[in-house]
């Protein structure tokens, strides 16, 4: 078994896709629009097979979390890089470019070289090797 997709309901579509496109190298598929329900939605694919969902309907209400707390349920997600040195690059660039970095580059308890930062609406990514 794998994860096929993860989703999360935003504000601006056309924004968060950019985001991911630009700094994870994510492909969007076609955007779709139902007109009933007054959604609309990308798939986003990634190179090894997984897929992120960006979806928005207006009526979805802000998400509570504090981007510095902890609450319980789904908190972040990760994107391997491939190196340290990549984590790196990536985070520097990211806080560059006005992203915040939550979680600095850092070798964990459990083995894992990793940064965590929040895309532009506040969704925890944890940037690993």
């Amino acid at each position: 078994m794998k994860i096929e997709h993860l989703a999360i309901w935003v504000k601006d579509l056309e924004g968060m896709r950019a985001f991911y496109e630009r700094y994870f190298q994510a492909k969007a598929g076609e955007i779709y629009h139902n007109p009933k329900k007054n959604f609309y939605s990308y798939f986003l694919s990634f190179e090894q097979g997984c897929r992120l969902e960006l979806m928005q309907k207006a009526e979805i209400p802000d998400n509570q979390n504090d981007p510095h707390l902890q609450y319980i349920g789904l908190i972040h997600f990760a994107v391997a890089v491939g190196s340290k040195a990549l984590v790196d690059s990536l985070t520097e660039q990211l806080r560059t470019d006005g992203y915040q970095v939550v979680g600095e580059p850092r070798t964990t308890g459990d083995g894992y070289y990793e940064s965590v930062i929040l895309d532009p609406e506040g969704n925890r990514i944890e940037l690993t090797e």
